[in-house]
């Protein structure tokens, strides 16, 4: 780490380095499409109309469209191109790369800047052109990327096979002979295998396996507890690794088809998801796309928001930024999102609570601004909205639409192309900044796991708790204007540690000895990390952790675990406060207690070690504030990630993300209240002009700044 680069923003950037994000970087798109949805009786000059006002509103592409009986979908895409709006997603990151070659095929200077290189009508008629070939590409016709088949995966053997694996834990018939070859893949011997599965200890079996002969013979691998943690884990990791593999043989397709078309997956998962419990890894499929184009998520209101009880204005920053940290430095956006109002879709539900409820919103301006900002702030560049008019019959008819009943633009659709002007002039800054976080988050899939696999023969709702803890983390952090991220294993391996003051660990109930070594190097060299209950439980096999002394948890904590317990028919308290589920009875061996319970046990432990820290806390700090209306707990905890933080920018009063670049710090404020006025205070920073950056009005965020109700603003603070 160097002065000059505090945060690691280049070591952040190369995370995810390949010419294919090299070229977005240089291009910098900013695309704000819309879904254009044609209906029954319209008219050619009907339709060039509506591409007309999408464009005099602010949006300059098609997230998509559909066909109709009337109107094939390549001639409703060649009249947008014809009115100038991009018909594809990518907006602009589909171009060509802007090279001195082509400036100079093109007749212009070598030289000339990307800015104006951009806007020069001989680029934009050239690239409209490497469009409009796109139009008329012939369909990739490759395996089922979103459903549960698996066909060809770009495996000879089972390129014909098809194999039901679903997204759940259980290893059924007709997959166990794929997944046979996929534990013979991973592990060298059958020694490793039999420690790995845990065979050698009580209940797993009777007879463990002495050969591979053995492991083929167990036809349904029955021989083994299908309780047995790792073993739950590894059927996870293959459904996993499996749908990975159909991914990139589709994106092969695709590069094949065109090199240079950008593609997108992500998908049709809501992130609050128990994504391993699914059999699926989001930052695995992000790292595919570092070669091919944009990772993405759908974000909407009535089919991703069930689990966190359908609370938007805090919970779509938390999904926006899971995923940006699953991808950093990549080309990161939803591509498909809210464009308006929705009461009946959301299809079923996940849950059987969620069945009996109505997955209802209001979005009018104020929320749509929530949804957008959230989405700059948390480092998205573009954004995909269903969509610009409403189906008329069938399923969602009626919802979602930004404009009105009538197909009228009213204040939300004008809000929502307002946003994407400005985002359109300060591309260059947007894709330029960085968030500065203080905290890192750690999400790890292995650990998540290993709570899916509790989740199999006990309570189904522990497949939940991981998700729900970094909901909880995620919310104290937001309430107190904290910035933050989440941080990966992978990101630790890469050195990104020391970017973090704090790496909060909550409810990691797995946690391996390669975790430990790099969080206890971490430490050493002067960071911070909190771990809070039921962490450290097992380990990466599902086996139950050493915290004995000399155990890599005892060096880094300076605690042993004589216990876990729960909160329930024996009250524990916390300064007064009745605590809800699990606790932890920690036996010092070199922290100092700097909290205790009501019950005289240590509450929060504090060790040092090295430069820096680790601290335990024994309850559920983040699991603890997962619900909203747990103020009290929520600063408590923060005081105990940052115990001797000071904010370089506070506001009381509203939510409040930013976004760091050379040349301007860009402040996305967001009320979730009644109207309200705040003072942005920045007594970290020294700035000179300040803006709205939508209106372009000139404000003094100090002297305060007007919030409408359930809305946000977006600041633009000009650096000295």
């Amino acid at each position: 780490m160097s002065a000059s680069d505090p945060y690691l923003h280049a070591l952040y950037d190369s995370l995810h380095d390949s010419p294919v994000q090299r070229r977005f970087r240089a291009l910098r798109p900013m695309p704000f499409g819309v879904v254009f949805l044609p209906w029954k009786g319209m008219k050619e000059e009907e339709m060039r109309a509506h591409f007309r006002m999408m464009k005099e509103i602010g949006f300059h592409n098609l997230k998509q469209s559909a066909p109709t009986p009337e109107w094939p979908l390549a001639r409703v895409l060649e009249i947008a191109l014809e009115e100038g709006v991009i018909p594809f997603w990518y907006g602009e990151g589909g171009w060509e790369a802007i090279t001195p070659e082509l400036l100079e095929q093109l007749g212009l200077p070598a030289d000339l800047p990307l800015a104006e290189a951009r806007v020069h009508p001989r680029m934009v008629a050239h690239q409209q052109e490497v469009i409009r070939r796109r139009i008329h590409l012939p369909r990739v016709e490759g395996p089922v990327i979103e459903g549960t088949v698996l066909q060809d995966a770009g495996f000879e053997k089972w390129a014909a096979t098809e194999i039901q694996l679903h997204n759940d834990p259980v290893l059924r018939e007709d997959a166990v002979p794929l997944f046979k070859q996929w534990v013979r893949s991973r592990y060298a011997t059958i020694e490793e295998l039999r420690e790995a599965w845990n065979q050698g200890e009580m209940g797993i079996t009777r007879r463990p396996y002495a050969s591979w002969e053995e492991f083929e013979e167990d036809t349904a691998l029955d021989r083994h507890s299908t309780r047995e943690y790792r073993f739950v884990r590894d059927v996870l990791r293959f459904k996993a690794d499996h749908t990975l593999a159909r991914i990139r043989h589709r994106m092969e397709l695709h590069r094949r088809r065109d090199p240079g078309e950008p593609q997108r997956a992500g998908g049709e998962m809501g992130l609050f998801l128990p994504f391993a419990w699914r059999g699926t890894d989001m930052e695995g499929i992000a790292e595919i796309l570092k070669e091919h184009g944009s990772f993405y998520p759908s974000i909407h209101l009535a089919w991703h928001f069930e689990e966190v009880g359908y609370e938007v204005a805090r919970c779509v920053y938390m999904q926006a930024a899971l995923t940006v940290d699953w991808f950093k430095g990549g080309w990161c956006a939803t591509w498909e999102s809210t464009g308006g109002p929705q009461q009946f879709s959301g299809g079923k539900g996940w849950h059987a609570k969620a069945g009996d409820e109505t997955a209802g919103f209001t979005v009018d301006a104020g929320v749509m601004t929530q949804l957008l900002l959230s989405y700059l702030a948390a480092g998205y560049r573009g954004a995909g909205l269903w969509s610009w008019n409403y189906r008329e019959a069938g399923w969602e008819a009626g919802e979602y639409a930004l404009l009105n009943r009538q197909l009228r633009p009213g204040s939300r659709a004008r809000r929502a192309g307002a946003i994407a002007q400005a985002a359109g002039r300060y591309r260059d800054e947007l894709w330029e900044a960085h968030r500065e976080p203080a905290v890192g988050v750690l999400v790890d899939w292995d650990s998540d796991a290993i709570w899916a696999a509790i989740s199999m023969p006990n309570r189904e709702h522990f497949r939940h708790f991981p998700v729900r803890a970094r909901v909880g983390a995620a919310r104290l952090l937001i309430n107190g204007n904290v910035p933050f991220e989440h941080v990966m294993p992978s990101d630790l391996r890469k050195g990104l540690g020391p970017r973090y003051a704090t790496i909060f660990v909550p409810a990691q109930i797995a946690i391996s000895d390669e975790v430990l070594a790099m969080l206890e190097a971490y430490a050493r060299g002067g960071g911070r990390v909190v771990l809070d209950a039921p962490g450290g439980w097992f380990d990466d096999r599902g086996k139950v952790l050493s915290t004995r002394a000399g155990s890599r948890f005892e060096t880094l904590f300076g605690v042993e675990v004589a216990d876990y317990q729960f909160s329930s028919n024996v009250p524990w308290q916390l300064d007064g406060r009745k605590l809800d589920g699990f606790v932890m009875e920690l036996e010092p061996t070199g922290a100092a207690v700097a909290a205790r319970f009501g019950n005289g046990l240590p509450a929060r432990t504090e060790h040092r070690i090295g430069e820096g820290s680790a601290c335990v806390l024994a309850f559920e700090a983040g699991l603890g504030c997962f619900r909203p209306g747990n103020r009290e707990l929520e600063a408590w905890v923060r005081g105990a990630l940052l115990p001797d933080w000071e904010p370089a920018y506070r506001c009381e009063g509203a939510i409040v993300y930013r976004l760091a670049a050379p040349a301007a710090d860009h402040y996305f404020l967001i009320n979730d209240g009644p109207a309200t006025r705040v003072r942005l205070e920045t007594p970290g920073y020294a700035y000179g002009s300040a803006c709205d950056a939508v209106t372009g009005e000139s404000l003094d965020p100090g002297a305060g700044v007007e919030l409408e109700p359930h809305s946000g603003r977006w600041l633009r603070l000009a650096k000295v």
